[in-house]
């Protein structure tokens, strides 16, 4: 009984937001509610597991992504991103043109959320196939495939930094399996397809321009903008070499890993972008924090999202659900990486937001975690993978993708679809690989 309505939750929740186009957040709770209340619990206990599940998740992730964000709209803004682009593009040349692109959006999608990141560099991606003469998507597909890889496996994306709570994984650890996965991952999607859809050439939408053409004066220097782009995965690094190689008791390594915590390494990050991007550049001061200031509204409703997915998280905790299908999986003789793919592949192709898709599954699974020997931080891996799989037409992504390339919808489908499936296969592979040696 707990696991059928476990599943018509899950068929409510896909009514709700693919039929009746509810807002997710609000979608969320209401599964939430009334699967606590087919559970037999008391109303009130319902509302108080749903303010706790809320409670907790955004506790433990809003200052990860509040900075994430403040630190997008700083790189944005000064021109470091533009300037890492160019200078990558001049290095590589056009021979090697895909590895440069691809490069780019690897770096601005570590601390970029995907849709800034996309609509940021395609104009770029527009420049650069119009100057060396090759096909749209041949260039494209690199930059897509690394921002797609980079919003799906790592923190401080949302969707990896929930679940590694949800997960208790440590954050840092989760960056680091994490970027081992994705490498092979966005070769394999970026670089390596590209070359088999080189029949389809379609032509840039009339009028696209980048949001500002800075010139080279206006732009910070190439080492000064990638050291900021790459600040807090630097810092997050260091924690796990510190905490590798030093004795727990070392008033050092405590003092590294107080500065790697993720929630301080991205403060920090967001203070040496202030000064090397904004007042160092001779920008004042109050200019730079109304910038800071109006990054913030853009992921307002992604933090309520998430925090729904904590309440329904906490419900299936609470009800006794999560434990009841524990008990059930037991006996399968299935690994928990490929069940953990599995559950997120279906929920993303059924409703079509990764993010949304990941933090179900995460609560499904959380309970799975006290059973098995598996690293948590391979299994936020093994969920995020699984929730970039097979993206279609209930995926804002598919009709974004669609327009800013120009395809038709079996055009679309036979390049952005299969991207984001070889990047979810890649990086469950990687997962499973991974998990034989550490």
């Amino acid at each position: 009984m707990p696991l059928l309505l476990v599943l018509a939750a899950v068929l409510l929740l896909l009514l709700l937001i693919i039929v009746f186009k509810l807002n997710a957040f609000l979608a969320l709770v209401t599964v939430a509610i009334a699967l606590g209340l087919a559970e037999g619990m008391p109303p009130k206990v319902v509302l108080s597991s749903i303010q706790t599940g809320i409670g907790s998740m955004l506790g433990s992730i809003v200052m990860i992504l509040g900075f994430g964000a403040m630190l997008g709209s700083l790189l944005i803004e000064s021109g470091a991103v533009q300037r890492v682009t160019y200078q990558l593009i001049a290095t590589f040349g056009v021979r090697h043109i895909q590895w440069a692109v691809m490069l780019t959006g690897f770096l601005v999608g570590l601390p970029m959320y995907y849709m800034a990141g996309f609509v940021l560099l395609i104009p770029l991606v527009f420049a650069v196939a119009a100057s060396t003469r090759l096909p749209l998507l041949y260039v494209g597909l690199p930059l897509v495939a690394s921002l797609s890889v980079t919003h799906g496996y790592l923190p401080p994306h949302p969707g990896p930094t929930a679940i590694a709570v949800l997960f208790k994984a440590d954050v840092s650890l989760t960056l680091l399996y994490g970027l081992v996965v994705a490498v092979p991952a966005v070769i394999i999607a970026g670089p390596v397809f590209s070359r088999f859809v080189k029949r389809y050439n379609p032509a840039p939408p009339p009028g696209l321009a980048l949001p500002k053409e800075f010139t080279d004066a206006e732009m910070p220097g190439f080492g000064i903008s990638l050291l900021t782009v790459l600040t807090p995965v630097l810092l997050m690094a260091l924690g796990v070499a510190a905490s590798l190689t030093l004795p727990a008791a070392s008033a050092f390594r405590q003092g590294i890993e107080f500065i790697s915590d993720p929630n301080l390494a991205m403060l920090l990050s967001v203070v040496v972008a202030i000064l090397t991007l904004g007042v160092g550049r001779g920008k004042k001061l109050q200019q730079v924090m109304d910038s800071v200031s109006g990054s913030v509204s853009s992921i307002a409703m992604m933090l309520l999202i998430i925090g729904g997915g904590g309440a329904l998280k906490q419900v299936l905790v609470d009800s006794g659900v999560g434990t009841y299908i524990v008990s059930q999986f037991n006996d399968l003789q299935l690994s928990p990486l490929l069940m953990a793919w599995l559950v997120a592949a279906i929920l993303r192709i059924c409703i079509g937001s990764s993010t949304v898709a990941a933090l179900t599954a995460g609560g499904v699974m959380v309970p799975l975690l006290a059973t098995t020997a598996v690293k948590p931080e391979l299994m936020v891996l093994a969920v995020g993978a699984g929730s970039l799989v097979c993206s279609h037409v209930n995926d804002s992504g598919f009709w974004v993708f669609k327009e800013y390339f120009n395809l038709t919808i079996p055009q679309t489908l036979a390049t952005w679809t299969v991207m984001e499936t070889l990047v979810s296969v890649v990086g469950l592979v990687g997962v499973l690989l991974l998990n034989t040696v550490v």
